[in-house]
């Protein structure tokens, strides 16, 4: 009988640090199921940040193309018909004081 009881004991200790160690286990793989999704969420994030940053240079080099002079002169020559004046038929109105 001392036996046997000493056995079960034995074997329920065996099987309580089974069942503590499968949980801090089970711990460590959630830990590092999470960590992973972090990652794979901020590699993600970074080429987001990098696709908008192209996207705003492209932008940026658009605006820049579409404010130039020349850009301007020829899309008002072709598409408006807008011709330049010549400066001897150029008329400069003086105001007064006050803009009267």
């Amino acid at each position: 009988m001392r036996r046997t009881r000493k056995a079960q004991r034995s074997v329920r200790s065996g099987v309580v640090w089974i069942v503590v160690f499968a949980l801090l286990l089970s711990g460590v793989v959630t830990l590092n199921v999470a960590a992973l999704r972090q990652n794979m969420q901020i590699e993600n994030l970074a080429n987001q940040r990098v696709q908008l940053i192209d996207q705003n240079q492209q932008l940026r080099s658009r605006l820049s193309h579409a404010v130039s002079s020349p850009y301007i002169g020829r899309l008002a020559r072709t598409s408006l018909k807008l011709v330049q004046v010549a400066p001897d038929q150029t008329t400069f109105i003086r105001l007064g004081a006050g803009g009267k």
